[in-house]
């Protein structure tokens, strides 16, 4: 018999090991393409695979240069690159069955069972090997069962980690990916192995938590209810001035936070606000809201204090401040910094076309009455169809105009500093013709239409001037969307100013 006869005889597959060799690389090779994730263990699989060939290659060189072919260096090669060739097998099967066969499914089994399944076919492989080989099994049975007496005894703690990781994936109360809550301890688990648990807290910080330390004590699961979405309700604190309304507060701190919708807040339950207590003069309110990413508590919560804080700016509601403060400033008011903002409040007018037919009388009454108007990054300024009457100055920041057409959503124009929006509502009432969205933060000047009620029953021969201006504006826009010949422009202007006169005379009452 030749050399290489000697080695497949060894492997106790005559005339076929070559074929077994072909296939295993063959099998590697597509495992590791299908996933990528388990190269690792292939690469583990290929090891033990070479390193099994090389017992059975020295055990088939034994049987070739001697006639003793059942010495006990040959036994103990092949009985080794056997049982090693076969581990090998096996783990490439159990990746073939867990990762690929199950998975297509939809089904995957505890990592613990896996490992189980694993330990019990190596075990069945060497009792296997090594009753074939002549060993006397019931001698090693009984020996080991003293031995397993002995090692159980002195391993209680380690066992009862072992036996609590079994359970923990067995019942699957807790997974890999769940974030829980144990005493003042947060963190998502990373992994569940034989004996602790990792848990990976949002310090960046990994945990080891003893398996039967889990079993026994108390574990909060965040975020997880029976036939539901995975999220956590959060609160946010803030305090406002009891001078102010609680009913008016709620609304308006509702009404922002719902016009459009925040990252990591789930949409179902609403999120809302209530008043929680009334402590030294303030009333203390809490945004409650449900987290979707659990990851991202922290953030989201800056982005809902953001969104509280423009929406109490804009409706003239200041967050409560030490008493002293509010003393200190109505002591000693700053002039001068009230005189440069008004002069910002006229500068901004003075840049809007529609009110150059006014005084300068005119327009410092039309400034004092303007408020600040501050939005966060992502707030809607106006929504498309909505009914507010309201002009709006962009003096910081930058916004978008978006239309909805059939369902679809365009962005059809970019805004910035000194850009203005929202004229036709203000003075005809007409609903809103598109949304406006903050790119950044926004700072605006907003306008509304009490303020210019006392002007045009004053002089209301400013209508004329007015519904001019605002024809025009609309006409050159829907020209430029149509490229309409300037006889239709003409036309169309005559026709646009008669409908817009109109519906600013019966908007604010004016007598024709």
């Amino acid at each position: 018999m030749t050399l290489w006869q000697n080695v497949q005889t060894a492997a106790g597959m005559p005339g076929s090991f070559h074929w077994l060799i072909v296939g295993f690389i063959l099998a590697v090779a597509l495992l590791s393409y299908l996933r990528p994730a388990e190269r690792l263990r292939m690469r583990n699989s290929v090891i033990l695979f070479g390193l099994a060939f090389v017992c059975l290659f020295a055990a088939g060189a034994i049987s070739f240069s001697s006639s003793q072919a059942a010495g006990t260096v040959y036994l103990t090669l092949r009985g080794t690159g056997l049982f090693v060739e076969t581990v090998a097998i096996i783990n490439m099967a159990s990746v073939f069955v867990f990762a690929v066969l199950l998975r297509w499914v939809r089904l995957e089994p505890p990592q613990i069972a896996q490992d189980l399944l694993l330990a019990l076919g190596y075990l069945v492989i060497a009792i296997i090997i090594l009753s074939r080989s002549g060993v006397d099994l019931r001698g090693i049975v009984a020996t080991s069962a003293v031995i397993t007496a002995v090692i159980g005894f002195s391993l209680q703690d380690t066992l009862g980690n072992i036996m609590g990781g079994m359970a923990l994936q067995m019942e699957r109360t807790i997974r890999v990916g769940d974030w829980i809550r144990i005493d003042d301890l947060e963190g998502r688990v990373k992994e569940i192995r034989w004996r602790q648990t990792s848990v990976e807290t949002r310090n960046w910080d990994t945990i080891v938590i003893p398996n039967s330390q889990l079993m026994k004590g108390k574990v909060t699961l965040l975020g997880r209810r029976s036939a539901a979405p995975v999220q956590h309700r959060q609160w946010v604190y803030f305090a406002v001035d009891l001078s102010h309304s609680p009913t008016k507060v709620i609304g308006t701190v509702e009404t922002a936070l719902r016009a459009e919708p925040i990252s990591c807040v789930a949409a179902t339950p609403e999120i809302h606000c209530l008043v929680t207590d009334y402590k030294n003069g303030d009333a203390t309110y809490a945004v409650r809201y449900w987290l979707t990413d659990l990851s991202q508590p922290d953030p989201t919560d800056s982005l809902i204090r953001t969104r509280v804080y423009v929406a109490l700016r804009r409706a003239n509601i200041a967050l409560s401040i030490p008493t002293q403060s509010i003393l200190l400033e109505r002591e000693s008011p700053d002039e001068r910094r009230q005189s440069e903002d008004m002069e910002h409040r006229i500068g901004a007018l003075s840049k809007v076309e529609l009110f150059s037919p006014l005084t300068a009388d005119e327009k410092q009454e039309l400034a004092s009455a303007m408020i600040n108007a501050p939005f966060a990054k992502g707030e809607a300024l106006t929504r498309q169809g909505a009914e507010a009457h309201w002009l709006y100055i962009i003096r910081q920041g930058e916004v978008k105009v978006r239309v909805a057409v059939e369902g679809v959503n365009q962005d059809v124009a970019s805004l910035g500093p000194g850009d203005y929006f929202g004229e036709m509502g203000m003075m005809t009432g007409q609903p809103r013709a598109s949304s406006v969205i903050a790119t950044t933060d926004v700072k605006c000047y907003r306008l509304g239409k009490e303020a210019f009620q006392a002007i045009l029953q004053r002089r209301p021969e400013l209508v004329e001037d007015l519904s001019r201006t605002l024809a025009v504006r609309r006409v050159e826009l829907e020209a430029v969307r149509d490229e309409a010949s300037e006889e239709a422009i003409r036309e169309r202007l005559r026709k646009t100013q008669g409908v817009v006169l109109r519906r600013i005379r019966e908007f604010f009452a004016l007598k024709q």
